[in-house]
């Protein structure tokens, strides 16, 4: 049993910054790549960016040097700071980690999403 909770999304006006958090916690043996995704209204989900446990990083063109994906692995949780937010960037964002499990079992989990909002 694994759970990934998200915080940290909310309203902020162009321009803005905010700060995502996501820790996983349960039955957790090792944590392999996190990542965070996005979905807008009417649109597919994509991946905005990720990190490996070693510390590889990749992002979508369309956030690449604005945003920064980090993780804390003592700590479980992986991070996305959202500078120079635009509209478009208006979605939910979701969490994603594979996690290896107590019982040596396999499983890609996705946290519950979080609201973010770039308005005037």
């Amino acid at each position: 049993q694994v759970q990934l909770v998200e915080s940290g999304g909310g309203l902020v006006q162009p321009g803005g910054s905010l700060r995502l958090s996501c820790a996983a916690s349960g039955s957790i043996l090792s944590i392999g790549a996190m990542a965070w995704y996005r979905q807008a209204p009417g649109k597919q989900r994509e991946l905005v960016a990720a990190i490996t446990n070693g510390g590889s990083t990749n992002y979508a063109d369309s956030v690449k040097g604005r945003f920064t994906i980090s993780r804390d692995n003592a700590k479980n949780t992986v991070y996305l700071q959202m500078d120079s937010l635009k509209p478009k960037d208006t979605a939910v964002y979701y969490c994603n980690a594979g996690v290896i499990t107590t019982t040596l079992t396999w499983h890609d989990y996705w946290g519950q999403g979080t609201q973010v909002t770039v308005s005037a």
